[in-house]
C-alpha cells in the first residue's frame, strides 16, 4: 500500500443486492551454466543467485501447494525496485500450470485469459528483515500480509478458475506497474485488486493523492528588513493552506484533506545574492473533492513562487451494488463469514484502475491492514486458505 499505512473506516449499507530462462551473454565464449536448484530454509527453488531472509528450517513442509507458493514468496525480499526474484517464482507458478505467463517490460507478471475477472495485486513489499517462520498456524515475514498474501490467494484463485491475472510492480513508490499495465492492456469486464482488508472485508473506497513541490525566490536581504523573504513565504504558504483544510476535518478522516509537508529546504544561493526555499507536500483527497479542487486552494494561497504538481491519483469510491461487490459479499457469506464494506484514508492501485477503466471493481485480500509495514507483519495460513475460497467462488459467479 502506497506511502502511508492505511486506516479502515467501516462503511455500513443498508440492504443487499442479489447473491449473484537464463540470460545469454553475448560477449561470453560459452553460455553460463544453468544453475541448480538449491534449497533454502527446506525451499526449493527453481532459480538461484537471489537473496532470502532468515528463514526457518523446513519451513514448507507439510504445506499445501497454495500455503507453499505463499511461504515462497514471503521469503524472497521483494522491495520496490527488486522484484525480479519474486516475480519469476511467480511465473514459474503459472508456467506449472500449463498458463500463458510473461514478464513484461515494466516487471509485471502477466498471465492473462478469461477477462470476465482480472485478479492483480503487487509484488513489491516495503523494505525490512523479518524472519521467516511458522508458529501455530502463522505465517510471520515481511509482505506476508502487505501484499504478498493477497497476491498469492489471486495466483491461486486464478489457476483454479481460468481467470486473467496480472501482479504489478513498485506499488509502494510510485504504483509504476499500475500505470504501464493500464496504458498496455485493454478494459477487463471487472477488476478486483489485492490488499490486505481481512477475509470477511471488502474495501470499496480510497483516498487519492497529490504531490507537488512549492518554489520560492526573494532577493537576499539584511533580516531586519520587514519583508518576507522566500523561506518566509513558504511557512505562510503552507500554513494558509493547511488551515483551509483544517477548517473541515469533522467529517472524519476519510472525508478530510490531509495535508502533509515532507520536506523543507532553504537558504542563500551558492552565490550569496538570493533565497531560496522548497517544499516538497503531500495530499490526500477524497472522494467528495477532485484533484483540481485541492490544486485550486493551494495555489490560490500562493503570493509568492509557484508549485510544480506530480502526476494525480484520482479519489475511488466504488458502489457497493456492483456485481462484484455483491459477489464478494455472497461468497464470503457462503464461507461462513459476514461481509463488512470498508473505506480506507490510504491510496491503492485500485484508485489507477478506476481512473481509466469503467468497470466494477473492489478491493478483497486477507491479512489485517494494521499490520502493513510492520516489523510483526504476519498471516494466519487459516485465513489465506479461507480468502483463496472466497476469490474462487467470486471469479466462478462472474464467469456466469
Amino acid at each position: 500500500m502506497s506511502a502511508e499505512l492505511d486506516g479502515d473506516d467501516e462503511l455500513s449499507v443498508d440492504g443487499d443486492e442479489g447473491e449473484p530462462a537464463a540470460e545469454r551473454d553475448e560477449d561470453a565464449e560459452t553460455p553460463p551454466e544453468t544453475p541448480e536448484p538449491a534449497s533454502d530454509g527446506g525451499i526449493t527453488f527453481k532459480a538461484t543467485g537471489h537473496d532470502v531472509f532468515e528463514v526457518q528450517e523446513n519451513l514448507t513442509e507439510g504445506l499445501t501447494e497454495a500455503q507453499t507458493l505463499l511461504a515462497d514468496l514471503v521469503s524472497i525480499p521483494s522491495p520496490s525496485g527488486e522484484e525480479g526474484a519474486a516475480a519469476q517464482r511467480l511465473k514459474e507458478f503459472f508456467e506449472e500450470h500449463d498458463r500463458e505467463v510473461w514478464i513484461d517490460d515494466a516487471g509485471n507478471v502477466r498471465a492473462p485469459a478469461d477477462d470476465s475477472v482480472l485478479l492483480t495485486s503487487h509484488i513489491d513489499t516495503v523494505p525490512g528483515d523479518v524472519p521467516v517462520k511458522i508458529e501455530n498456524g502463522v505465517l510471520w515475514g515481511r509482505g506476508s500480509v502487505d501484499a504478498t498474501g493477497p497476491l498469492a490467494a489471486m495466483a491461486v484463485a486464478a489457476v483454479e478458475t481460468g481467470v486473467s491475472f496480472v501482479g504489478v510492480v513498485r506499488e509502494e513508490t510510485g504504483s509504476n506497474g499500475a500505470w504501464h499495465l493500464v496504458e498496455d492492456r485493454g478494459q477487463p469486464e471487472a477488476v478486483i485488486n489485492g490488499e490486505p482488508s481481512g477475509w470477511d472485508g471488502i474495501t470499496l473506497g480510497y483516498r487519492g493523492f497529490l504531490a507537488g513541490t512549492y518554489v520560492s525566490t526573494s532577493e537576499l536581504g539584511h533580516s531586519s528588513r520587514p519583508e518576507d523573504n522566500a523561506i518566509q513565504s513558504a511557512v505562510n504558504w503552507w500554513s494558509s493552506v493547511a488551515d483551509f483544510f483544517d477548517e473541515d476535518d469533522s467529517e472524519g478522516v476519510f472525508d478530510t484533506v490531509t495535508t502533509k509537508p515532507v520536506r523543507f529546504d532553504g537558504g542563500p544561493t551558492d552565490d550569496g545574492l538570493a533565497v531560496e526555499a522548497t517544499v516538497d507536500v503531500q495530499f490526500r483527497v477524497p472522494p467528495k473533492y477532485t484533484i483540481d479542487d485541492v490544486r485550486e486552494v493551494a495555489e490560490g494561497e500562493l503570493d509568492r513562487g509557484g508549485v510544480h504538481w506530480e502526476t494525480p491519483i484520482p479519489p475511488v469510491m466504488a458502489s457497493p451494488r456492483t456485481e462484484v461487490a455483491a459477489a464478494l459479499r455472497a461468497a464470503i457469506r457462503g464461507a461462513g463469514g459476514e461481509p463488512r464494506l470498508l473505506r480506507k484514508t490510504g491510496t491503492s492501485d485500485m484508485n489507477i484502475y478506476a481512473g481509466t477503466w469503467d468497470c466494477p471493481m473492489a478491493t478483497y485480500g486477507p491479512g489485517d491492514s494494521d499490520l502493513d509495514h510492520a516489523p510483526n507483519e504476519h498471516l494466519d495460513l487459516a485465513e489465506y486458505d479461507s480468502s483463496i475460497d472466497v476469490l474462487v467462488d467470486v471469479c466462478e459467479r462472474l464467469q456466469e
